[in-house]
């Protein structure tokens, strides 16, 4: 059983050390744990700093490509080298990393596929109140999505296995994090989730430049993840939805006949007909969606059979 431990990294020589010092070298039940880490088009002395602790196994970016594509990368990486298990942490130390043994265990034990850290954000003193609200509300939208039951769903400490990263497919720019979750529950892997608390923030994101801007993006890979895999229930609702506005103004123009035969009141036929019609475009383009849907997993299916072949068994 081979664990390896992926790092992310963007200009984090001064947190490195601290994140390699602290995660464990031993593990009940695994053979080997390897460090790597993915420099991310860094331009202090991030590769230097990891070689210098011994790390062996470093994939480099020439530019910044973001913490998805990283992820991606690493994985990719830590599976050609035999990985079983790969665990994600963060080059600026907010996690935990003497967590990790207790992370990968239920994967061992054959309990769970993905495994996601809870910071427990109630706790946490740097968020500010705004930030704790947005990250509940965040985690129940995309446990909504998912079908699953995560109270921290935007923790990017995780634990996955072999299997599951086969199955998973990174598409999104921004982030892997909602993305993974979501197909994940769509595709019935087992995810569940154990409680941590961080370490002191040490810097400002990186990934995001506010609040803000980390709501927008979240929740744009949130909705593109739903719509790929569940667009029937986005289209199919919202053609019910228009039906029943369309049926309104129908309905107003027969009792606006019985009251007042002598008025004319077509604009009521007018807008409940557009509304229709919406409705059934909406309703065709959700047929469309699903088929589309249909064949994009029956290409994920062949993909993952030559990840099989890529990867081993």
């Amino acid at each position: 059983m081979i664990v390896f431990v992926q790092i992310p990294c963007l200009n984090e020589e001064t947190t490195l050390p601290l994140v390699l010092a602290s995660i464990p070298r031993v593990i009940e039940g695994v053979d080997r744990i390897e460090i790597l880490v993915i420099d991310d088009g860094s331009t202090d002395r991030t590769v230097e700093v990891a070689r210098a602790h011994g790390v062996e196994h470093i994939v480099q970016h020439t530019r910044n490509r973001g913490l998805a594509q990283s992820f991606k990368d690493g994985v990719d990486y830590a599976l050609l080298h035999g990985a079983d298990i790969v665990v994600n942490t963060d080059g600026d130390n907010q996690y935990p990393q003497d967590r990790i043994g207790d992370l990968v265990q239920p994967i061992l034990r054959g309990e769970a596929d993905i495994v996601v850290a809870d910071r427990q954000t109630a706790l946490i003193a740097h968020f500010s109140p705004f930030k704790k609200v947005m990250q509940r509300i965040g985690s129940r939208v995309v446990n909504l999505a998912a079908g699953t039951d995560l109270p921290d769903a935007a923790s990017g400490f995780r634990a996955y296995s072999k299997t599951s990263l086969i199955r998973l497919n990174v598409v999104t720019r921004f982030s892997y994090c909602m993305e993974t979750i979501i197909q994940a529950g769509y595709k019935r892997l087992a995810i569940t989730s154990i409680p941590v608390m961080t370490n002191p923030k040490t810097r400002e994101s990186r990934l995001f430049r506010s609040i803000g801007e980390h709501m927008y993006q979240s929740g744009v890979a949130i909705t593109r993840a739903y719509l790929m895999y569940r667009p029937y229930v986005v289209f199919a609702g919202l053609g019910l939805l228009l039906a029943l506005a369309g049926l309104t103004p129908f309905v107003r123009y027969a009792v606006l006949l019985w009251v007042d035969d002598g008025g004319d009141h077509l604009q009521s036929l007018l807008v409940g007909a557009t509304l229709l019609m919406g409705s059934l475009l909406s309703f065709a383009i959700g047929v469309v969606a699903d088929l589309t849907r249909i064949n994009r997993t029956l290409n994920e299916e062949t993909l993952d059979y030559l990840k099989l072949q890529r990867y081993g068994d």
